[in-house]
């Protein structure tokens, strides 16, 4: 009884090592290739796999080649990329296949953006290339001496503007002397714009609304001046 029962397990296990049964283990292939761009022939990076049936997916690398590994059987794969019409196929994975894919480019029409600025051909009737409109409240924002603003100090900041020696309110318009330059304070004439030995300017800074200044092309009602105009205008009330 014991020799049958020892010949019996012996059948039963080259049984099952020499002729396996499909329900111990299930077949895997795998299905792999490259994702390109139809047009240009590039290879898309980071492309996506993805299995409908079971949810699972893959990227391609940095040579568009992808590989996922599934059981034999029925799929619906679909590849995709950002700006380029998705395809899906089905494939029947009965062994290793090789599948290179080729993505066209997805056109899209947008809408007109139309883009309007405060004044409309400004830079055709506009003849005035060297003014320089400064406003108090971008005047505030650069940092001052001893938290004062000076409006001669940012004056000397602007390109085309050198200022004088170090403390001095003066300034030097491409090459002029403080001289040459017309400061206007509500249409009156300063003759001199500092005190305290040029460390400080006349001009208030709260008082002020807004300042012009004229590089080069200064208007004929200014009168003949070589360097600058600067044209300050006072707060109402």
């Amino acid at each position: 009884m014991k020799i049958l029962f020892s010949v019996f397990t012996l059948l039963c296990f080259f049984s099952i090592q020499f002729f396996p049964n499909k329900t111990f283990a299930q077949d895997k292939f795998t299905l792999s290739g490259y994702v390109k761009d139809s047009v240009s022939g590039e290879s898309l990076i980071a492309a996506s796999v993805f299995i409908k049936n079971n949810g699972q997916g893959a990227y391609t690398n940095e040579f568009g080649f992808y590989s996922i590994t599934l059981p034999s059987g029925n799929y619906e794969v679909i590849f995709s990329y950002v700006g380029f019409i998705s395809f899906e196929r089905n494939i029947q994975l009965n062994q290793d296949t090789r599948l290179n894919i080729n993505l066209s480019p997805k056109a899209s029409t947008l809408n007109e953006v139309v883009i309007e600025t405060e004044k409309k051909d400004a830079n055709v009737n506009d003849a005035e290339m060297g003014k320089i409109e400064l406003k108090m409240e971008r005047i505030k924002t650069i940092p001052a001496i001893f938290g004062e603003v000076d409006i001669m100090k940012t004056i000397q900041l602007l390109p085309g503007v050198q200022g004088g020696t170090e403390g001095t309110s003066g300034f030097y318009v491409r090459g002029g002397g403080p001289d040459q330059n017309l400061v206007l304070l509500d249409n009156a004439t300063v003759y001199n714009t500092g005190h305290l030995f040029g460390f400080f300017s006349v001009f208030n800074a709260d008082a002020i609304n807004s300042s012009t200044l004229y590089k080069g092309g200064m208007p004929a009602e200014y009168g003949g001046r070589l360097s600058s105009v600067l044209d300050v205008s006072m707060r109402d009330g």
